[in-house]
């Protein structure tokens, strides 16, 4: 078997990363050749404000997993968030179309179609539809329904968006950067390859990843993602609250929030400010699994991962505010070089190396299927039951 080779780009607010993979046949999972850091510029809550600035921070990136991985990039799998992620349940429902009954790939499309069809998608672009259940004459059916037969099949599925314009900006981005788009894929979908396993996925849990500006989350259940939000609040804030609170300059905040630098503070008070913004962020979380009526019934509990995890105490706080077991992804990385990826920071962009480099579709939960909108790399992908 070749040398498969593939690249995944995370395009945050804070940090730009990159991450370079192989695959060779015998490999538990594909290999870390070079990985990439760059400031982000141009960014603000997980969108594009500033093509030229992100444009030249991606390019940076790009440059720096290159060289340490010693092989040219040229295309790249690339994750999209930011506030406007999001998603929405819907429901398809057509006649099965061959006179003996029998449901077929075509009645497959069919159904599915008409379930996209019901999404606003006046300013939205639809990323990756998943059928979370399939209905035969109003019952439901565990596995692939093809082959099976009925006259009425109907499916309840997760369409995930993103506004329109954010998309084509970003990918105008990285093309502006020399680089071409091959497939585009949730940040949190991508991050849940790779930080989940499938008995968490299959119990039930929630991914949450804290950014810089912005904290996305992804409910599991039966080995599916079945709700997904983003929320406009991140670990800035809690960098912010503390410049406030300590009347500090904001670099030294950072580092304190780190714990890389020990000052004269009280300890009571820095807790105190930093647990208050972690409280309202969660707070959201379990909000939003209270509308989904999950909250307090998640098995495998909240799982976190991002660059705003570092927190002292956050899984303490994330148990006494969610009452759910909680921990801090720990992504098992196969490195192929002595460049380290030491955190779940890098998810995203590993995850997309997988996502990319992985033919075994059952492996993942996944089928690929292309859909090409305005000339774009605009691709999603379907889980199937």
């Amino acid at each position: 078997m070749s040398r498969l080779i593939a690249t995944g780009i995370d395009v945050g607010t804070a940090f730009i990363r990159v991450v370079v993979s192989e695959y060779k046949k015998g490999d538990v999972s594909p290999k870390i050749l070079g990985i990439g850091l760059a400031e982000s510029k141009g960014m603000r809550h997980g969108y594009v404000v500033n093509p030229k600035e992100t444009s030249k921070s991606v390019r940076a990136a790009i440059d720096a997993a290159q060289k340490k991985a010693n092989v040219p990039i040229k295309s790249a799998f690339v994750s999209i968030g930011g506030i406007s992620l999001g998603a929405s349940v819907t429901h398809g429902s057509v006649i099965v179309s061959k006179a003996d009954g029998e449901i077929t790939d075509i009645d497959m499309k069919k159904v599915i179609a008409t379930a996209e069809e019901k999404v606003d998608n006046k300013n939205q672009q639809l990323l990756h539809t998943i059928p979370l259940r399939f209905l035969i004459d109003g019952k439901e059916i565990m596995g692939r329904p093809n082959g099976l037969k009925g006259i009425k099949f109907e499916t309840k599925a997760l369409c995930i968006t993103s506004l329109s314009q954010h998309a084509d900006d970003l990918i105008t981005v990285i093309q502006d950067s020399g680089i071409a788009v091959e497939d585009i894929m949730a940040a949190p979908i991508a991050a849940s390859l790779v930080t989940l396993s499938r008995q968490q996925k299959t119990a039930g849990c929630v991914l949450a990843n804290i950014g810089s500006e912005t904290v996305s989350i992804c409910v599991f259940e039966n080995n599916m993602p079945v709700s997904l939000e983003v929320f406009p609040i991140g670990s800035t804030d809690i960098t912010n609250d503390i410049a406030l609170g300590l009347k500090i300059p904001l670099d030294e905040a950072e580092r304190i929030k780190l714990g890389d630098i020990i000052h004269s503070y009280p300890e009571k008070r820095l807790n105190e400010i930093v647990e208050a913004r972690l409280s309202d962020i969660f707070e959201l979380i379990e909000a939003h699994l209270k509308k989904i009526r999950r909250n307090g019934l998640l098995p495998a509990g909240i799982v976190l991962t991002g660059g705003g995890v570092s927190v002292n105490n956050i899984t303490d706080l994330a148990k006494s505010s969610l009452k759910l077991p909680a921990q801090i992804a720990a992504p098992q990385y196969s490195i192929n070089s002595d460049h380290q990826v030491h955190d779940s920071s890098w998810a995203v962009a590993y995850g997309l190396c997988v996502w990319g480099l992985d033919s075994d579709e059952e492996s993942l939960g996944l089928q690929l299927m292309k859909k090409t909108q305005h000339n774009l790399a605009s691709w999603f992908k379907q889980f199937l039951p």
